[in-house]
Formats: structure tokens, sequence, C-alpha cells
């Protein structure tokens, strides 16, 4: 696959050659532009078809991204047909459905797995893809644990693969612009950032002993994970809260976004020290495991701070809004969001105020919006060498870190230390969930 794309880059000449004579052979343009590999097109596979989906129907559908959609692959039938819908509705061919994502990347046409499984498949699916020679675009959470973390970097660097996590406010023109200015010192010295996100979700079923829904493929559904009996509400949606076993709680499911604009703000890789405060405190008999309200502090050298207040299931806007970051400078703050940014000076007047065009979504299930599509875009442009990533993993993992970190120091109920330069944590309960346990044959390790 990346020789035929270095073939294509060294044999322009001779490739715009057989297109002007390709007339007199009796092809068409049109037949032309069909063959595999012409014009850099590149080949996408989808692996996941639910909330997310919609956000990769515009960067796939727009001619100027030059990709051929060649898979949609999901472990339940009925996804692979609501897939197969949507997409129709914006291409004119039909793609392959395929229940098993092992298969897809069997096929040396793919060149891109978009990887929109569940948490649990984020880091296995894709180091799986970048073996068989895929380039990989992964959504947030890039990993379920540390060390899926750490072994999804080393193996981008091993195969040598392109691999965008899909922290899309990177790619927002309005965020690059603000972030630059504070870079540039625009509020002086930025020193604290505090990520916020919250949301009304309500109540959720326990779970119970269930058959398997027909057209699952639960033992593939599982994974990474151990085998375990189905239970009733788990595979659409709410095995973000059901146990450790597949999910990475709020701070993994949202808390990622802002936490990554918060750390990249002030220039900071991983943490010092985190600690926090979590608890369940709505609906305490229902189905949902894990905190739904957190606080957590991440110190940083040169005294930097970030806070992430987490509210999953009490929707009041502390902050104005249902999520965002707020950066504080010695001359200065900043707010921004999805849609726009706030800069004010060290009196707390506005100094400039700036609404962008961009109708990503913020709270609402599914998301999707047109920095989605430029962040996919980032990707296929950068594979053709046309590009840098706004979101290279090697510099995205640094921030999902920060989720692992919170999500330890709640299970531990401890603080956390921690070495700034490897990420190691130095406490021992808490090495202890660097890992988990993976069913036999499926553990991610190079």
């Amino acid at each position: 696959m990346a020789s035929r794309r270095e073939f294509i880059k060294k044999t322009s000449m001779a490739s715009a050659a057989l297109a002007i004579g390709s007339s007199a052979m009796g092809m068409t343009a049109k037949s032309y532009n069909g063959i595999i590999g012409s014009n850099e097109r590149l080949n996408v596979a989808i692996a996941g078809l639910g909330r997310r989906l919609n956000a990769f129907k515009a960067p796939i559908a727009i001619k100027e991204s030059n990709v051929k959609l060649l898979y949609l692959c999901d472990v339940m039938e009925s996804q692979r047909l609501k897939g197969l819908k949507a997409f129709r509705e914006h291409i004119n061919y039909n793609p392959a459905l395929e229940n098993d994502i092992r298969k897809v990347l069997e096929d040396k046409d793919v060149d891109i797995l978009i990887n929109a499984t569940p948490d649990h498949w984020h880091a296995p699916g894709s180091i799986m893809a970048m073996k068989a020679g895929k380039h990989v675009y992964v959504e947030k959470p890039c990993s379920h644990n540390m060390y899926e973390n750490e072994q999804l970097v080393k193996a981008s660097n091993y195969f040598n693969k392109v691999v965008q996590m899909g922290n899309q406010q990177r790619s927002s023109g309005h965020t690059i612009a603000i972030i630059n200015e504070i870079h540039k010192g625009v509020i002086g010295k930025p020193y604290k950032a505090v990520a916020f996100y919250n949301n009304g979700r309500g109540e959720v079923p326990l779970q119970k002993s269930a058959p398997i829904p027909e057209g699952l493929d639960w033992d593939l559904w599982q994974g990474p994970a151990p085998r375990r009996s189905y239970t009733s509400e788990t595979w659409d949606y709410n095995w973000h809260w059901y146990g450790w076993e597949y999910g990475t709680a709020e701070a993994g499911n949202n808390g990622t976004h802002e936490l990554d604009v918060a750390r990249w703000a002030l220039q900071v890789d991983f943490p010092q020290h985190v600690k926090v405060e979590a608890e369940k405190r709505h609906f305490i008999n229902d189905g949902w495991e894990m905190y739904d309200d957190m606080e957590a502090t991440f110190k940083f050298a040169e005294d930097k701070v970030i806070k992430w207040d987490g509210k999953s299931r009490n929707s009041y806007n502390t902050y104005g809004t249902g999520r965002g970051t707020i950066i504080y400078g010695t001359e200065g703050s900043v707010y921004v969001d999805r849609n726009k940014y706030m800069l004010y000076d060290r009196q707390g007047k506005l100094v400039k105020e700036f609404n962008s065009a961009s109708k990503e979504s913020g709270t609402a299930l599914g998301g999707g919006g047109d920095t989605s599509t430029q962040h996919v875009q980032n990707l296929f442009e950068t594979i053709r060498g046309k590009s840098k990533l706004t979101a290279p993993i090697d510099d995205a993992s640094k921030s999902m870190a920060m989720v692992h970190y919170a999500n330890i120091a709640y299970r531990i109920n401890d603080g956390i230390d921690i070495d700034d330069k490897t990420g190691v944590m130095y406490n021992r309960e808490a090495m202890k969930l660097w890992s988990r346990t993976y069913e036999p044959g499926w553990d991610p390790k190079l």
C-alpha cells in the first residue's frame, strides 16, 4: 500500500502520459479515474457504526477528499444496514458490509481504518490495523489504559504509520488562532486552565442477564475484554458507565477534548501530581457504576495547573456554557469552546470576541460537524505528504494519559505522584491499574 503511493508520486509524468493516451486505448476519463490509486485516492474502512458515524459522512463524500469507502464494519447487523443507508445518501456506490474487523484488515486495498468502536477496542483495533499496513484515525479515547497508550505510540513509530486521534478541536481554525496568540504572550504567561463539561444524562437501567440481541456478535464485541455472559443494555452506549471492562467514564468520553485544549494552551506534557474528588451522586440505585461527578486537579512543572470539572448528570452551566476551556495568564484570560473564543484583559474587560462559522456539535450525542470534517481531511492530506497532523498520536496520548490518571486516582481513592518525563506513576496501587486483564490472544503488545 505504501509502495503504491510512492509509485504514484515517482511516476506522475508517466501517469499523465497514460491519461493523455487513454482515449487511443478506448479508456474514458471516468474509467481511468476508477483505477486503484489514481489521483492519489485513498481507500477507507470504518469500524464501529454507532453515534459517531455522522462525523465521517462529509469527509468521505466530499470530492476534494479523493477517498473511496470500501467497508462499513460493525458487529451488529442492524448497525451495518443503518450505516449503509446513511452513506447511500452521500455516495453513489455501495461499500462492502462486514462483521469482523480482521477480515477488513486483510484487504490490502484498504489504506486507512477509521476506528470508531467502543473504548476497549480503540488501541487494540488500531494496532491491528497498523500491523496490517493501515494508517489510522482513532476516536477518543485513543486507549483504554496507560499500557495501551504506550503500545499505540510504539506501534505508530515501529510501523511508520500516520495515526490521528479524534480530538477534532485541534483542527478548529479559531482555536488554533487563539492558542497561537496565547503562546505568543497575549495573556502573559499562562499558568492555569479549567476544562469543563456538563450534561443532564438520565437514569440508566440495571444490567440483567438477557439473550444476546439478534444480529449481535457478542464475542467479537467483547474483543480484548475477558468473556462474560451478555447483560441487557450493555452493547449500545451504556457500556460507557457499566464498569471498567469497556469504558473510561466521562473523563474519557468527553474530558479528553477539553483537557487536550488545556494542555495545548499551557504547553505541558505529563503532570507531576493528580488528585480527584469524584462520586456517583445521581440516581443512586440505577445501573451507573462509576462516578458521575468529578473534579480533578493536575499539577505540572513551573507551577502550572489544569483543573477538570466534569458533571455527567447535572446540566447547570457553571461557566456559562456546557463545555469549554478557560485559560488564565498573568496579563489576561481566554475562554474558548468549539464555536468561539473570548479574550479578556487582567481587569476582566472583554478585549476581543470571535464567533466562528463552525457548526461542530457540543454536548449532543454523536457530534460531528465541520471541525470533525477538517480533522479527518487533515489525516488524508498528511498521508499524502501535503500536510502535518494536528493531533499526532505521540502528543494526543499525553492528553489521554491525564484521563487515565484521573480515573486511576478515583479508583484507588488517593492522589498520584507521576514522573513527568516518562508518565510512570510512583504509587504502587496506581501502577496495578497501568494495564488490564485481556482475553487470551488479545493483548495488543507489539
